[in-house]
């Protein structure tokens, strides 16, 4: 196998591979584990509120790993499901970890070499993933996670989202007051060739995300692998031409 040349962003332990049984509500999957010989069916969190349907459906592979809590009520996490030849990260405890490499490791030139980074800051009715502090310049931002593809074309949201309509508000509003503002998206689909929003799932957002672009709000789809245990970086990829509807 040829080693991967990207930069190695993260490392996540995984315990286990199973099959994907079905997903009783948004926060909870069934999963089938075999172990030395036995089938049984496992209660796993999934920490993604999205929709998932081309990952988490009947009969596909998923990777977990072990609650580290024994008196949790489910014994596993979701990590990763499969979708053709490639793993995709669907859990997003891992967000922050990843962003921050991104902002610590200057792979966007504008917060490159910054005086503070400062996550999980209030701005308006929001609390925003972080503030970045420049040569006196303040870059307010918000992180998303995009594990939806189809016909190489990455979107977001997979599932409508008022909460993440309103971050965009709060950075329109940032950019009203003199500030910079950015959203970091983290596109977990390797084989997407442009981001674009989902005007088709949420109409709504992609209004926003349109007069977000107007406003000023920087946009930044940074593409990520994950090999079953690390995560790679991989390049910026550039806006669609025009949003999904």
């Amino acid at each position: 196998m040829t080693p991967n040349t990207h930069p190695q962003v993260l490392n996540i332990h995984i315990d286990t591979e199973g099959t994907f049984i079905e997903r009783p509500n948004r926060f909870l999957a069934i999963v089938e584990i075999e172990n030395n010989g036995i089938k049984t069916h496992e209660k796993v969190h999934v920490h993604d509120p999205g929709r998932l349907l081309d990952i988490l459906y009947p009969g596909n592979r998923v990777l977990l790993r072990k609650a580290s809590n024994p008196n949790r009520k489910t014994g596993w996490d979701m990590i990763a499901g499969r979708s053709g030849d490639n793993w995709i990260l669907i859990n997003s405890a891992f967000h922050r970890q990843i962003s921050g490499w991104v902002i610590e490791n200057g792979i966007i030139d504008d917060l490159s070499n910054a005086d503070s980074i400062l996550p999980e800051q209030r701005y308006g009715d929001s609390r925003l993933d972080y503030l970045v502090r420049k040569d006196g310049k303040s870059t307010w931002i918000e992180v998303k996670g995009c594990t939806l593809a189809g016909g190489r074309v990455a979107s977001f949201p997979d599932a409508p989202t008022t909460r993440g309509k309103r971050h965009l508000e709060e950075l329109i509003k940032a950019r009203s007051e003199g500030h910079d503002a950015a959203v970091i998206i983290l596109v977990l689909r390797p084989e997407a060739e442009c981001f674009t929003a989902n005007g088709i799932i949420d109409p709504a957002f992609a209004d926003t995300f349109e007069k977000a672009l107007e406003a000023g709000v920087k946009v930044f789809p940074l593409q990520f692998s994950f090999e079953g245990s690390n995560i790679h970086y991989l390049s910026q990829l550039p806006l669609c031409d025009r949003v999904l509807y």
